[in-house]
This record gives structure tokens, C-alpha cells and sequence, in this order.
């Protein structure tokens, strides 16, 4: 036949190989000789996988010798593959099935009617919480946690009446008793109940929110149960599974969706305590409840802002900044998380290819590298990245060229678009404003260009829009002892020819400062790097920024709710 039309040269050597030649061998001999034994074997119920091979063998041994059968055989009889045999019919063999109590037969027939519901427990914890009725004194199921072990039974609901646990009467017991019951129990754990007539339907949808405060379970004397607690930090997404309570929602961390919920704090009652705590401090003066364009002096008697321009400036003029009254240097982050939402509900945005690119922004103490590592990021590329051109009051110079440096415009000009909210940072200095505008950073955009800045940790809230979307990038140092190495002959550069060296009290001033800005804008921090090395620094921004815009991330929902809405 001809070998090379329609695969029929590769099925004559398939049927020529000597592989398959030995199989059907193989084949044919057991066919021949062993159905009827195995047939007996099998009748009889004792065809295990180790007799199998031993009856293969025995067959084997009869047929043809050739090199291929010698080969079978000594795989066949390795003693691995006999241990492996012997596990599997050891195991195959005992019975795992959880033995359950007998169901009492004794009930009254005027008795209401119950149910009687038998979990087998392992080291896992039950999945649910009970509490006293205020009216009647029954014990109830308060709640059954979401993924937990009573939920996955689907036997037991929230208002079902304990009557006994492992026939133990609860009749007249604390929960804090029925609860030591339970701990104590191993196995099967068997309820007596009364079901509840009217059991709960849930037809809530999944929530996704973005933590905006630190909540520890296990300090929260109010909690129903603080085992069943799911400790979080601002910054982590938590889904939500279970609003039905007003005061305790049931959530998992997204980061780890296949455990069990846990109880956190309702948006409401969590808002509520963190009034209380505040309201409990002792007075201090909260800076960040004033106006955003709150003025202050320095000894020098020059006027700043809080949101000052030249962040680089400010380990040159210590004396200065010391008399400064920031809601960064002061207030703690309770101040602002009094102000704001416990949780910013959040969902998952992938950026269109024909959409805009999303601002970068990098936020970072004075000293910590962001000016470097956004100049190293623009040059590696220029084509692609850029920064907003700033505006300034300041008269232009002769080799300068408007739009370039700055944007020069009058002072009318400057504040207007200062209380039109359209400054993302501003500051004085020399008697001159200058600032980066949000019709800067427009411009960077629209020419299709990812536009990178770095603002002050409190610009960001003004900056998180839904036109521009930004990714936040901290910059934070590494510890002090690296610092001391890595920056042992580095200088502090500014824009005004400054060049001092780094001092003891400038690292531990980086160090106070990058923990208070994490204490208080960490919620809003897309991604950490660590400046340690400033190479491996610049190649993790060159990374972070194309996963920001490659990537799917989690924003606030307000952002896409915006785009869609006509």
C-alpha cells in the first residue's frame, strides 16, 4: 500500500510497532486462559487488585516468552507495585463511615414537633452561634456561618429552639454552658431541636468592600463570638455573604475564599464605634476637620500650606517644619476614619484597551527615593510615560518656555482653580504659588500617555475620581540599619541646588513619617515597594505600572457606576 496518502503510512507503522504486537498478545492469552478463572474470581468476591496481579502473573508465566512478556512480568512482580496493591486493598476494605447514634423512639406523641440532627465534628468548630431568647429565655441558633459545618449539613437554621445537645436537657442553661458542651463534644454531636416555622431565605447578592479601618475580634468585648470573629486591616478586600443582621454581617477575605465567613462589625455599628473611640480620646486639636486651605507660619515667618509643593524642601528647613500643626504630623488615623466609610464597596475593573490609562501616583516620605524613581521611570521611556506639567504664579525666565517648566498664569488665575477644586496639590513659597492641576494631568492622558506624579499622602483623596482612576504606589524605606547602608553617601538633591547629606535624625524622621502615613492613607495604597535597592526598586514600579493597566484591579464602585450612568 501506498504509505503516504491519508495517514496510511502512519497506521501501517502503528500496527508494525512492537509495543502494540506485545499487547495483543498479552491480550489474546489472557483472553484465552484466564476469563474463565477470572470470571470465578470476581463471582466469588475476591478478585482484589493483588489477586488480579497474581492471577496475571500465573498467566503470563504460560504464555510465549518473548522480551516484551520477560519485561511485563518483572514489572509486574516489584515488590513497590505489590506494596502499593496491598495498601489499596487494606484500605478499600475498612469502613470509614461515621457510626450515628440510634434515634430515641420515646417521644411524647403531644410533644411539638422536633428534629433530631446528628453532625459528625472534627477538629473543625460548628458554624454557628446561639443566644437566649429575651422574651421566652429559649435557646436559639442566632446565626449559621456561612461555609462553616452546620451550613454545609443544611440541617440546621437561624431561630431553630435547642431542646438538648447530646442529650443533655439546655432547659434553664446559660449559652455560655451549652457553648462549654459543645467545645467538649468530639464526634458526632447529636441535636434535639424544634425547628423554626418560618425559616430565612436569603436572596442577598455578593458585596465586595475595601476595608477602610483595622478591626481585631478578639479586643471587641460586643462581638456575639469572638472565635467566630474575622480579624482584617484597612486595605484587605472583604466579601460579603450575609447582611441580614443590622449589627453583625458574615464576610470572607478574598485572599483566602475557601474558609470559612466570620462576623464583622455592619457598616453602621462599625461607624459607631469608631465615633466612641474617638470621642473617648482625651482633646487634641484635629487639624484635618478645618479647611483645606488652612494657612500657618513658620519661625521664618513664610506662609505654607499643608499640601506644600516642594516635598523636598522640607528636611532643609527643620526648624520650620517643626512649628508646622499637619494633620499628618499629628492627628492620628482615627481622625480621618471617624470622617469616612468604614468600607468603600469595590469591584473588579479592567482596563479597555481603547479606554484612558490610569493615573500613577507615587507617595512616599521626603528623602525615600519617589522623586528618583519617577524621573528613572519617565526616561526609561519617554514615549510612553510623563509627567504633569505644574502651574506656577512666579514670573517666567528667558530660557524658559510656557508649558514646558511650568504653566505661568496670575494669581487670580492660580486660586480660582484652587476653589474650583481643580488643584491636586498646591503650596507657596518665595511668595510664589505653585501646583499640579487635574487639566495638567488631562493632558497627559489624553495624548494617551500614562501620566505619573507624586502628591502628598493628602491629595489623594482629590485625586480618586472616576475620570482618572489612579493607582497609588507607596514608596516606603526599608529599616533603618539598611537605610544606613544604602544611603551612606547619598545626598539630599531638590529642585533649589540643596545637596546635604543624609543624618541620623533624617532616616528616623523617614522611618516616624512612612509609619504615619501608612497608619493613616494605607486604605488606599494599591502596592508597597520598598526602596531598598534602587534598581530593584525602579524595575518593581516598571512592573506595578503595566499591571495597572494590563491587569484586573479592585476600584470603587462609584468609579464604574459614573462611566455607566448616561
Amino acid at each position: 500500500c501506498k504509505r503516504d496518502v491519508n495517514g496510511v503510512g502512519m497506521l501501517y507503522d502503528l500496527l508494525r510497532s512492537p509495543w502494540l504486537q506485545a499487547l495483543l498478545k498479552v491480550k489474546v492469552t489472557f483472553s484465552c486462559k484466564g476469563k474463565d478463572f477470572l470470571e470465578k474470581k470476581i463471582s466469588s468476591g475476591i478478585a482484589t487488585p493483588f489477586c488480579l496481579l497474581r492471577t496475571v502473573v500465573e498467566l503470563l508465566r504460560e504464555a510465549p516468552q518473548s522480551g516484551e512478556i520477560k519485561e511485563l512480568r518483572r514489572l509486574l512482580r516489584s515488590p513497590h507495585l505489590k506494596a502499593l496493591l496491598t495498601a489499596h486493598d487494606t484500605v478499600a476494605q475498612k469502613d470509614f463511615e461515621p457510626t450515628l447514634p440510634p434515634l430515641p423512639d420515646n417521644i411524647p406523641e403531644n410533644e411539638e414537633a422536633m428534629r433530631i440532627v446528628c453532625l459528625v465534628k472534627n477538629k473543625q468548630p460548628l458554624g454557628a452561634t446561639i443566644k437566649r431568647h429575651e422574651i421566652t429565655g429559649d435557646i436559639t441558633v442566632a446565626r449559621v456561618i456561612h461555609g462553616g459545618l452546620a451550613d454545609r449539613s443544611g440541617l440546621l437554621y437561624a431561630g431553630d429552639k435547642l431542646v438538648e445537645v447530646n442529650g443533655v436537657p439546655v432547659e434553664g442553661l446559660e449559652p455560655e454552658q451549652v457553648i462549654n458542651i459543645l467545645a467538649l463534644s468530639e464526634g458526632t454531636i447529636m441535636f434535639k431541636l424544634i425547628p423554626v416555622s418560618d425559616r430565612p431565605v436569603s436572596n442577598q447578592t455578593t458585596l465586595y468592600v475595601r476595608a477602610m479601618a483595622d478591626y481585631w475580634p478578639l479586643q471587641d468585648p460586643a462581638i456575639p463570638c469572638a472565635d467566630a470573629g474575622l480579624p482584617f486591616k484597612k486595605g484587605e478586600i472583604l466579601q460579603i455573604v450575609d447582611q441580614n443582621d443590622a449589627f453583625w454581617w458574615q464576610a470572607r477575605k478574598v485572599s483566602d475564599l475557601g474558609a470559612c465567613a466570620g462576623l464583622i462589625p455592619s457598616n453602621h455599628l462599625l461607624k459607631r464605634k469608631q465615633r466612641e473611640f474617638w470621642w473617648s480620646q482625651p482633646f487634641q486639636p484635629h487639624f484635618c476637620l478645618k479647611s483645606s486651605i488652612y494657612e500657618e507660619f513658620g519661625e521664618s515667618g513664610q506662609r505654607v500650606f499643608i499640601a506644600g509643593f516642594r516635598r523636598s524642601m522640607r528636611l532643609c528647613r527643620r526648624k520650620s517644619r517643626a512649628n508646622r500643626h499637619s494633620c499628618h504630623a499629628q492627628c492620628s488615623g482615627s481622625c480621618y476614619s471617624v470622617l469616612a466609610a468604614p468600607y468603600e464597596e469595590v469591584v473588579r475593573y479592567q482596563r479597555h484597551p481603547t479606554d484612558r490609562n490610569r493615573l500613577i501616583i507615587l507617595v512616599g516620605p521626603a528623602g525615600v527615593g519617589v522623586n528618583e524613581l519617577r524621573r528613572r521611570l519617565i526616561t526609561s521611556c519617554p514615549q510612553q510615560f510623563r509627567s504633569a506639567v505644574p502651574h506656577t504664579t512666579r514670573v517666567q525666565k528667558s530660557y524658559e518656555m510656557n508649558g514646558r517648566e511650568y504653566h505661568y498664569v496670575s494669581k487670580e488665575t492660580f486660586e480660582n482653580m484652587v476653589y474650583t477644586h481643580r488643584m491636586l496639590e498646591y503650596g507657596e513659597y518665595k511668595g510664589y504659588l505653585y501646583g499640579t492641576s487635574v487639566d495638567a494631568v488631562r493632558t497627559v492622558l489624553a495624548e494617551g500617555k500614562i501620566c505619573v506624579i507624586d502628591l502628598e499622602p493628602q491629595g489623594i483623596q482629590v485625586a480618586r475620581t472616576h475620570e482618572l482612576k489612579p493607582y497609588i504606589i507607596f514608596i516606603k524605606p526599608p529599616s533603618i540599619s539598611c537605610m544606613r547602608q544604602s544611603r551612606k553617601n547619598a545626598r539630599i538633591i531638590t529642585d533649589y541646588y540643596v545637596n546635604i547629606k543624609f543624618k541620623e535624625e533624617d532616616l528616623q524622621e523617614m522611618e516616624e513619617s512612612a509609619k504615619k502615613m501608612e497608619a493613616q492613607f494605607g486604605q488606599f495604597f494599591d502596592q508597597v515597594i520598598v526602596n531598598d535597592d534602587l534598581q530593584e526598586a525602579s524595575a518593581q514600579l516598571l512592573l506595578a505600572v503595566h499591571r495597572a493597566q494590563d491587569e484586573p484591579q479592585w476600584v470603587p464602585a462609584l468609579w464604574i457606576c459614573s462611566d455607566t450612568q448616561p
